[in-house]
């Protein structure tokens, strides 16, 4: 299955690109998703995805568990300061 990931603000600073389509098996979840997004992003990513939040076809994310389908969407969202 495909998910197209998106990365915003410093994440996507940390990757180097905007979005990226995920070649993934099926019954894979968030955290594999994640998982690979770290494979092949070794620099700053991965401690930006530490503290990152994630919405699954723009739900909230609370549990890294829940699977994906084919076509989901995947935001990655830094930390963002400000008020």
């Amino acid at each position: 299955m495909t998910v197209l990931v998106r990365y915003f603000a410093s994440a996507r600073a940390a990757a180097g690109v905007e979005e990226e389509k995920l070649k993934l098996p099926e019954g894979s979840t968030v955290a594999d998703a994640v998982r690979l997004v770290r494979e092949l992003h070794p620099g700053p990513l991965p401690r930006i995805l530490d503290a990152a939040s994630f919405l699954l076809n723009e739900v909230a994310v609370r549990n890294q568990d829940r699977a994906l389908s084919d076509g989901a969407q995947l935001d990655v969202l830094p930390p963002f300061a400000g008020g």
